[in-house]
């Protein structure tokens, strides 16, 4: 038992070194540039394309918050501002899909899968998920009434005080990940050791089969969607490494995790809105089903394709 713990270990040091490089730095820098004319630079540019999205100007400010920084900034900046039931729930699925971009695509982009693709693919959810329900939804023009609001912090007045923020900031969120992902390192390495995860596996393979992955893929997916997709990486990393699983099926985990992860927190975190939370899961949980598996069957046809038509070419020049 103590040397299933130790390498479990020994593998979640390693994961934690490997995203920690990432998300320091990151973590420094935004929290900085929060504090300079950067984001409302940003905030100013976006601001005109808010209609075509059935929104005000003022919705830039969560999203590009939500985006750069996290959901609980984009919504501590939404209970800021006066929005409709409407609004407020197209910025709910827009930050679902689309939120703390920088550090969640470079951690995701470590696993082997493109820093561009998990970005365009999460801003592309987003927008096109706000029009659509813009268009389809008639209703929700009453105004919100928000909950409970998350505490605000205190604004530093000077450079060394921001640095100083930046690096508080920075240093819990490495020690949050080294709880998170050691804890689960270990367990994962006992799981691996006694048989379980072969058998947990073989329960979920009917569920990777449909969205056209190979059962090897089963924990990445169960990890990102329970913990969420910086920490998951953890897992998806060591699933690279020791389950072979393959380009296309990371591919194919990724996509179904930007667009569904961290299900459970993700979604109670915006109850303070005074929006319904289920539509919310729903939604978000229909379009990475659907949107998965849509791609894992073209995909794995055209590659079916592929080799018949290497074999083909094979039996003629024989």
């Amino acid at each position: 038992m103590t040397g299933i713990i130790m390498r479990g270990l020994k593998q979640g040091l390693s994961v934690t070194w490997t995203l920690g490089k990432v998300i320091f730095p990151v973590t420094l820098i935004v929290t900085i540039l929060r504090f300079t004319p950067v984001l409302p630079w940003a905030m100013e540019k976006i601001a005109p394309f808010m209609a075509w999205l059935g929104l005000s100007g003022e919705a830039a400010v969560p999203l590009v918050l939500g985006n750069f920084l996290n959901l609980y900034a984009g919504i501590a900046a939404i209970l800021s501002f006066d929005f409709t039931v409407k609004e407020v729930f197209i910025l709910a699925v827009m930050l679902s899909f689309s939120h703390n971009l920088l550090i969640e695509s470079t951690v995701a982009s470590r696993v082997g899968v493109s820093w561009w693709f998990v970005i365009g693919f999460r801003l592309s959810l987003a927008v096109i998920s706000a029009a659509v329900i813009n268009l389809v939804w008639k209703g929700g023009n009453e105004m919100a009434v928000y909950g409970l609001a998350p505490k605000q912090e205190a604004a530093p007045d000077e450079w060394g005080e921001i640095v100083l923020q930046g690096l508080q900031t920075a240093a819990m969120g490495i020690l949050q990940l080294a709880l998170i992902v050691i804890t689960l390192m270990m367990f994962m390495q006992y799981l691996r050791e006694k048989g379980w995860l072969d058998i947990f596996s073989g329960w979920v393979a009917p569920a990777t089969r449909f969205l056209g992955m190979e059962r090897n893929t089963s924990m990445t997916l169960v990890a990102g969607l329970t913990i969420g997709l910086a920490y998951g990486a953890g897992m998806m990393i060591q699933a690279v490494k020791e389950d072979g699983v393959s380009r296309k099926d990371m591919y194919l985990a990724m996509i179904f995790l930007v667009s569904c992860h961290a299900v459970v927190e993700d979604t109670l975190i915006f109850i303070p809105l005074g929006i319904p939370v289920w539509p919310l899961l729903a939604f978000r949980l229909i379009t990475a089903i659907l949107l998965t598996a849509a791609i894992g069957f073209v995909w794995n046809r055209l590659e079916k394709n592929r080799e018949e038509h290497i074999h083909e070419h094979k039996y003629n020049t024989l």
